[in-house]
């Protein structure tokens, strides 16, 4: 936590957050050309804030792109905010994901894991539902076979799709067709690619969700900081995330 606190405390770096808010994905050369400074200075922050996990990196082509990676700032708010202003906390959350607008989003966290219980956790459907907002996922998890996400406190299925690659416990791409609203379905097809990486005792998770469209419902993709917040914290303390978005789907006991 101290490398994000310490990232966020300068404020061409703040600046620099908020230019791949307003557009995600850009070359260095293009968040150069919005700042007064050297190439070497943008670079030096931008350093700094991959250092601190809060921007990603992906390679297209020729191009490196960065993209805001708002996991580390979610991980903040789920140890500290929620204790005590989670109503205004989802408010605020709310009105940031409105205003996105991308036709790719990359997420990226680190685990004090092993990447064959990360991938357990991604595909068995009782863990899965400890910290995606109560909702499992089945699936026999071979190419070409499907998925369906469906909980008990919902009154449908919740989304479904199919299994495009599967390389346990290194690479999971997945469609994904969203099913909760009727407002959701009617986005489409999107895809997801999760990436797992062994470093030293932990592992990397990056999971980037595309082909979107360009004015996308922000719910497609607005959960996925809860998720892994909540991944992160169920594999490494056994902990369940308690904040209401995190429960939206789970059955109360009687």
């Amino acid at each position: 936590m101290d490398e994000v606190f310490r990232a966020l405390a300068d404020p061409t770096r703040r600046s620099l957050l908020d230019e791949l808010f307003r557009r995600d994905g850009q070359t260095l050369g293009e968040l150069e050309g919005r700042f007064e400074m050297t190439r070497f200075g943008v670079m030096k922050h931008l350093r700094q804030l991959e250092e601190a996990g809060l921007v990603v990196t992906r390679r297209r082509g020729r191009e490196k792109l960065h993209f805001l990676n708002p996991v580390p700032i979610r991980l903040v708010h789920d140890r500290w905010v929620s204790k005590y202003a989670e109503p205004w906390a989802s408010a605020l959350s709310g009105l940031k994901t409105e205003l996105e607008r991308t036709m790719e989003k990359v997420f990226e966290i680190y685990i004090r894991t092993t990447p064959e219980r990360l991938w357990e956790a991604i595909t068995d459907p009782a863990i899965r539902s400890t910290y995606n907002f109560g909702a499992a996922v089945h699936s026999v998890w071979t190419v070409g076979s499907t998925y369906e996400m469906a909980a008990p406190g919902a009154d449908r299925v919740l989304g479904h799709g199919e299994n495009l690659e599967v390389d346990p416990p290194n690479r999971l791409v997945q469609t994904f067709t969203a099913t909760w609203s009727d407002e959701v379905e009617a986005q489409g097809t999107s895809r997801l690619t999760w990436e797992i990486t062994r470093v030293e005792d932990s592992c990397r998770l990056t999971v980037v969700h595309d082909q979107l469209p360009e004015d996308a419902n922000p719910e497609l993709y607005g959960g996925w900081p809860m998720i892994l917040s909540g991944l992160k914290t169920w594999l490494e303390s056994g902990a369940l995330l308690t904040t209401p978005g995190s429960l939206r789907w789970v059955v109360a006991p009687d």
